[in-house]
């Protein structure tokens, strides 16, 4: 059975299980049972088959030659002012359990320990938490494998060693479940573990993939001696046609390539309004649909890594689909 046929059977199993649910509730009045593979948001689209869609991928399949659903500021849900730091609605759990395997994580050196931050905003989030629910996921489904960007933010206080020194420490608990080569990897070397991709400097390497070299707000390539990477991350948008150029011009870049190069797209992005106030949402609420459109459109091909903000799952599932 290929994977639109079982996506299909498990698209039915959801609907009749929900339906049997909800009309017990009616009759009975008594407390449904959620599905294990519906997220405790109540996203109902979040199928089962989106929590293993890399599990039955040929070992050999290199990681640049996947389309991965990616979030941007992954642990941004937090913001004083509406549209000004909040990037995602979904958990990092409920990202996973959706079809993301890209996190862009950002940290906050603080106290000899990372805390998640938009900028200057702690997003009531640490980076145990995010280890928690990514080694919780990767326990329930072992043929995974999650990419994992880590980025310093804002301002480091009260610290008495390195940033590269407090994230080893964390490292240090599962080493085993990290992938640390500097290589873009084949899937079977890396299921059940997390793919560094490293955005701080490192005194000791290898240590995941080196993407310290990362130019600002632009599209560029960062090469060395063991990876390529080619990334678009304009995050100051102000105008949205252009964002969304820059964007399909990477996805036709990642859709034409033959080789191992890792390609990043990044949707996400802020448009400055009065004051140089940041809304995020003033340019989500363009892209997104922009990009349910170009993958109901374009089904098949590999078109690398799309760390998105508002990340859903439907959107997660279109970009999946396109891999099979």
């Amino acid at each position: 059975m290929n994977f639109k046929t079982r996506l299909q059977a498990a698209t039915f199993a959801v609907i009749t299980i929900f339906s049997t649910s909800c009309s017990k509730n009616l009759r009975d009045a008594e407390p449904a049972l959620r599905p294990e593979n519906v997220s405790a948001s109540g996203n109902f689209t979040t199928l089962a088959v989106m929590n293993s869609w890399m599990t039955g991928m040929p070992d050999n399949t290199s990681i640049a030659r996947i389309s991965i659903p990616g979030t941007h500021d992954s642990g941004a849900r937090v913001e004083p002012v509406g549209g000004t730091a909040k990037c995602q609605n979904l958990t990092i759990a409920e990202q996973l359990e959706a079809g993301v395997r890209f996190l862009d994580i950002r940290c906050r050196h603080i106290g000899d320990g990372f805390a998640i931050h938009h900028g200057s905003i702690y997003q009531n989030l640490n980076f145990q938490d995010v280890l928690n629910a990514c080694l919780g996921f990767l326990d329930s489904h072992p043929g995974e494998t999650i990419v994992m960007c880590v980025k310093e933010e804002y301002d480091p206080t009260g610290n008495t060693r390195s940033f590269e020194q407090t994230f080893d420490s964390y490292v240090a608990q599962n080493p085993g479940r990290w992938h640390m080569g500097a290589t873009v990897p084949n899937l079977g070397t890396v299921r059940n573990k997390i793919v560094l991709l490293r955005r701080f400097g490192a005194s000791s390497t290898p240590k995941g993939i080196d993407a310290t070299n990362w130019a600002d707000n632009t599209t560029f390539t960062s090469s060395n001696a063991d990876a390529t990477l080619r990334v678009q991350d304009q995050y100051v948008v102000p105008d949205n046609n252009n964002k969304w150029t820059g964007v399909t011009n990477l996805f036709n870049e990642a859709y034409a390539s033959t080789g191992n190069t890792l390609y990043i797209n990044f949707t996400s992005g802020y448009k400055s309004l009065i004051f140089g106030i940041p809304s995020i949402t003033t340019v989500s609420n363009n892209i997104n649909p922009r990009i349910n459109t170009y993958f109901t459109n374009n089904t098949y091909g590999h078109y690398g890594i799309i760390p998105m903000d508002f990340v859903d799952a439907t959107r997660a599932q279109l970009i999946v689909e396109s891999n099979f």
